[in-house]
């Protein structure tokens, strides 16, 4: 050991829950990484935004933004070996703050993500005799969320329940917090293994079935044709940052949370390329198969592919899916299979999701990790059905991941970057622990890209987006709702993380052994998986 020096570790310390090995973690990461977004959302973004040229941007994004940022988030995960509070807490007791930020923001995405996933598995049943019917619009909005008018008489927010979001909501949430209560290797592992071989397949079935319908080339040339002229829009290159860096699960605990759970001897930078490259694989085959299918749809109705409607967002999972099912060969079978495909990938990143938040209370508080699932989730369910299983419920969703995605987790993003890079100067110590435990070096340039460029351009998208909801508000909602329920969340994000680091630690901050302390005098080890090993 020639970089890092020996540091006393308190008797308290204990093993950490570790993942089974690199596969585990692996197919972990990408079951965090592949959600919803990467079915409903990357073939719109991509649609709009140049098509086959809009491919330009977004790996360039993936490179220069969507690994870089991985990488710090495995890098202080594995080296400080805590969830995000705790792991920034040994960088600097003062950046504890951001990390219960960062769990905040995981704990409002969590209460609202479960109602989309409940609504994918009340349309898995339906699937199988087609209930949507002929109008599907009405069908999602009117018979299915009993949506109210808040624009006419109906209030803004009520506890009328509607029981077809309900139960599938409890029972999703009665899942979600058995596999938090079956820890790390025996829960959260397990439903990965599981379920992401099972989405593979499914949605390749899928893909393969839509590749085949009448019509589906029009949908991929509609997808893939480029137009380079979009290339010079630089609204086009943020829209590819904010979809690389959206997909990926960066930048709000979860991959700093996952990579604490590697082994001390495991390999990060490798593994992150395929964590970051897969999650780019399935978008970009998911945006086959939905356009596929889309070009169908135009065909039997008789438009061209651009006057259809609803190709992005739940609109296109919940309005115009279910009619494109209606109107093909073994439509049921097709319903069922994009359905069970929503349910599988939204609950792999729900329960990473709900790990952030699990193992930080854990930590802070000194509490097993049924205590931590039981009462955490228990609270955080009772939320969730109040909030979004009511007819107000999709205008409140809608709202909150507005503010949580756009402001909550990109503010937290450009926050990491300057604080760990900039005023903790950590960015060498990190890039010397990657390489000393991985195969693949990384060099300056990684520095480069998460202290100078990665800020720049998620500062940007953060002022600009700020400045929108400000001046334009949003889809027409009251402006004292918007202050209330998107505004009056980041509040409430940010009087959660003082109040929680306030509190005071029940356990020592070491309870789980970090690496010994870096030593900035020596030089780091030419090849990774030996020196910092010990």
């Amino acid at each position: 050991m020639i970089w890092i020096m020996s540091t006393q570790i308190s008797p308290e310390a204990r093993p950490r829950e570790e993942w089974t090995g690199q596969v585990g973690f692996i197919l972990s990461a990408i079951g965090s990484a592949v959600g919803l977004g990467n079915i409903w959302r990357f073939p719109g973004v991509a649609y709009e935004n140049g098509g086959g040229a809009f491919l330009v941007p977004y790996l360039i994004a993936l490179i220069t933004a969507g690994v870089p940022i991985l990488y710090l988030d495995y890098a202080i995960g594995h080296r400080f070996r805590g969830s995000a509070p705790l792991a920034m807490r040994r960088i600097s007791r003062w950046f504890e703050t951001l990390g219960w930020y960062q769990v905040a923001i995981c704990l409002a995405i969590a209460v609202y993500y479960t109602a989309v996933i409940a609504w994918a598995l009340s349309f898995f049943w339906y699937s199988f005799d087609l209930r949507w019917g002929d109008d599907t619009t009405t069908f999602f909005l009117v018979d299915y969320l009993q949506v109210a008018d808040v624009g006419g008489a109906d209030p803004w927010f009520t506890l009328d329940f509607v029981p077809a979001v309900l139960i599938p909501l409890v029972l999703v949430w009665v899942v979600a917090i058995i596999v938090l209560s079956a820890g790390v290797a025996r829960g959260v592992q397990r439903v990965n293994l599981l379920f992401m071989p099972l989405l593979l397949v499914a949605f390749g079935v899928l893909v393969v079935r839509s590749l085949f319908l009448p019509g589906a080339t029009d949908g991929l040339n509609a997808l893939f044709t480029p137009n380079w002229a979009a290339l010079g829009d630089a609204d086009v290159w943020i829209a590819a940052y904010g979809q690389i860096f959206f997909s990926l699960s960066i930048a709000f605990g979860i991959m700093i949370t996952y990579a604490s759970y590697r082994r001390r001897r495991g390999n990060l930078t490798s593994p992150g390329l395929v964590v970051a490259f897969a999650n780019s694989g399935f978008e970009l085959f998911a945006g086959i198969g939905v356009f596929a299918a889309l070009g169908f749809l135009a065909g039997q109705e008789g438009v061209a592919f651009g006057e259809l409607e609803g190709i992005t967002g739940p609109i296109l999972s919940f309005v115009t899916f279910p009619a494109l099912v209606s109107q093909m060969p073994a439509g049921a079978l097709f319903g069922a299979l994009f359905f069970g495909s929503l349910v599988m990938a939204g609950f792999t990143s729900l329960v990473s999701i709900l790990q952030v938040v699990s193992a930080a209370f854990q930590e802070k508080l000194s509490i097993s990790r049924r205590q931590a699932a039981f009462g955490i989730g228990g609270v955080a369910g009772v939320i969730s059905v109040l909030g979004f299983s009511t007819t107000t419920g999709l205008i409140a969703l809608d709202t909150l991941d507005n503010w949580a995605n756009n402001v909550g987790i990109v503010s937290a993003a450009v926050a990491m970057c300057v604080l760990v890079i900039w005023v903790a100067r950590r960015g060498r110590e990190l890039r010397f622990h990657l390489n000393s435990v991985s195969t693949l070096q990384v060099g300056g340039w990684w520095t480069f890209f998460v202290g100078v460029l990665a800020p720049l351009v998620l500062g940007w998208m953060l002022v600009s987006r700020i400045q929108t909801l400000l001046v334009e508000g949003y889809e027409g909602y009251a402006t004292w709702y918007l202050g209330v329920v998107g505004w009056g969340a980041i509040a409430a994000f940010v009087v959660f993380a003082v109040v929680l680091t306030l509190t005071p630690w029940r356990s020592p901050v070491d309870v789980y052994a970090p690496w010994p302390r870096y030593d900035r005098s020596h030089t780091p080890p030419a090849r990774g998986g030996k020196e910092g090993a010990a």
